[in-house]
């Protein structure tokens, strides 16, 4: 099979057209044929020199995958046919690290767009144990559209999972943008009161509209005076002032440090946006409050089929926040994504 897609040649330069063979799926492994590629924030970082794949240049990125099976090993011979969503992050499901439930950080994993060719491509050759097959019918959504439930749906998810989300918590999202949007909705789905924060009003005005009750625009606020806004309008709410979830998902170090400085007595802070810039914090606030603070990477495969499940049935809503362009846009596209010009997460298609 000849695989065509855009691969970036080395950080900093354009992406360009590229192919190569590649071989039929061995027993264990399926043929996708890639339907969409969302663009992630982390497919910019590694274009733009920020942070370095685990394979070399040239290489094609992309993680967040939706696609069908045209050809499969002998072992997963039932997924010809299917549609599937291909986990960004496929542990081996062998070593000691998986087997004692530490999938996440496998040694041995496979994330596309990172150890191996990925996304931005016309198909993909990738480890059948995880996939997560989808109906027939769809819906309302196009497949193309549900590729995001890859990482921008399915991180949030695990991550408000761990935290414990309860009905009634307050949960605290920082960063409406990639990732917030969905995990506004599915801390509401949870049954949080949710308060979403950001810099920009019009991303703070959306996600009313999708589960967020109350919002704050931090813009030009210093630590203190931001905090003491936050904390007056969670009161005036008449919400509890104590064992919030707060998720930091701007992936920015104000983002970061805010999220740590609002961390109140028995709270719980989970970091899933990514930087590479420095947080200068005191970790003895965790100790002092009785505090939780964690970090997440990419989403077990095993979460994947509920998360599925609440945006096939409504509760996660994905059409408002994606829009499709061409692959051959991709330069264009990625440009865009680096200076923060996007309004919906951007899904290359292949062939439109």
């Amino acid at each position: 099979m000849n695989i065509r897609g855009y691969a970036c040649p080395a950080p900093g330069k354009p992406f360009e057209a590229f192919s190569f063979e590649s071989a039929a799926p061995g027993k264990d492994q399926t043929l996708v044929r890639v339907a969409g590629c969302g663009v992630c924030h982390t497919d910019v970082s590694f274009a733009t020199g920020q942070v370095a794949p685990r394979k070399p240049f040239p290489l094609i990125l992309g993680h967040e995958i939706s696609g069908e099976v045209i050809e499969a090993g002998a072992d997963f011979a039932s997924l010809k046919g299917r549609k599937v969503i291909v986990p960004a992050v496929m542990p081996c499901g062998e070593c000691a690290m998986c087997k004692a439930g530490y999938e996440n950080t496998c040694k041995a994993q496979f994330m596309p767009g990172n150890d191996g060719h990925g996304g931005f491509a016309s198909h993909i050759l990738v480890p059948a144990r995880h996939l997560t097959p989808l109906p027939d019918s769809l819906g309302e959504q196009e497949l193309a559209e549900l590729s995001v439930i890859a990482d921008a749906v399915t991180t949030p998810y695990q991550t408000i999972a761990r935290a414990n989300v309860q009905k009634n918590d307050v949960a605290i999202i920082i960063g409406t943008g990639g990732i917030g949007t969905y995990g506004v909705q599915i801390a509401a789905a949870f049954g949080a009161h949710v308060l979403a924060i950001d810099i920009d009003d019009a991303k703070l005005a959306r996600v009313r509209e999708y589960g967020a009750k109350l919002t704050y625009n931090s813009r030009g606020q210093d630590i203190k005076a931001a905090r003491a806004g936050i904390k007056d309008l969670v009161k005036g709410a008449g919400l509890r002032d104590f064992g919030w979830k707060i998720f930091e998902m701007s992936g920015t170090a104000p983002g970061q440090e805010l999220a740590f400085n609002l961390i109140p007595p028995g709270g719980t802070m989970a970091v899933v946006g990514f930087t590479m810039d420095s947080v200068k914090v005191r970790l003895s606030n965790l100790m002092a409050f009785d505090a939780t603070c964690f970090g997440n990477w990419g989403c077990a495969p095993r979460h994947y089929a509920e998360a599925v499940k609440m945006v096939l049935d409504g509760r996660v809503k994905v059409k408002p926040f994606v829009k499709t362009h061409p692959l051959s846009l991709i330069n264009d596209v990625f440009e865009a994504a680096h200076h923060g010009k996007l309004a919906e997460r951007a899904v290359l298609v292949p062939g439109k």
